[in-house]
């Protein structure tokens, strides 16, 4: 699986085993243990698809791997939330999308793959709740850091928290959006072919699925 990854997801990894050497000759010990922490914890997915025998698309990958080095590296070492006030934005945005769809597919599963049986408006509701759940369990997460560790993950407090989950909610909309359009047909490029591609990769978990009937007759 590491053989197909694209070559963004490579030059990340390659990023920061080159900050944890640097990091390592220099004694600056927080950073070479902040770049390890980011490169373990973007390389867990793969490892653990290999464990649950599911096949990652390389582009969602790259995404996953994109997000950990954003949020962990370039966000808390170089300190992109301060310097760049739409980062967090992006960030969440970007994490709510993936999430909405990893909550679709997880329901898709559960039907086997049945789109006809499969009920677009009720998917798309759950998992535009799993989306949004996840990035609450952040929130919740960063007020533990806070107030635990004394951190500023918080940023402006109340205003910080509500904004990170007004972007929640539209991330995991749109998210929600890209499902529901899977399911009725609208198969057009983009988020819709990575789901597309997903489920191509692992037909085990769809094996009631069909293809759409032949609309030019």
């Amino acid at each position: 699986m590491l053989r197909e990854q694209t070559i963004v997801t490579r030059l990340i990894w390659l990023s920061l085993l080159f900050s944890i050497a640097e990091s390592l000759v220099l004694g600056r010990w927080p950073l070479a243990f902040v770049a390890a922490a980011t490169l373990g914890l973007s390389l867990a997915p793969i490892y653990v698809a290999r464990w649950t025998q599911v096949r990652i698309p390389p582009s969602f990958l790259t995404a996953i791997v994109a997000f950990i080095w954003g949020t962990l590296f370039l966000g808390e070492v170089f300190d992109f939330y301060n310097k760049y006030w739409w980062w967090d934005v992006v960030m969440h945005a970007g994490s709510a999308v993936g999430f909405g769809m990893i909550g679709f597919v997880l329901v898709f599963v559960m039907f086997q793959g049945d789109r006809y049986a499969a009920p677009p408006l009720a998917i798309a509701f759950f998992a535009f709740c799993f989306g949004v759940t996840m990035g609450a369990m952040w929130e919740v997460f960063e007020f533990g850091m806070d107030q635990i560790f004394g951190t500023n993950m918080q940023k402006s407090g109340l205003i910080d928290t509500m904004g990170d989950i007004i972007v929640d909610h539209i991330g995991a909309a749109f998210g929600a959006s890209v499902g529901y359009g899977y399911l009725r047909g609208q198969e057009k490029g983009g988020l819709t072919a990575l789901i597309a591609d997903f489920v191509q990769r692992n037909p085990r978990f769809f094996r009631r699925l069909k293809k759409w009937p032949d609309r030019k007759n």
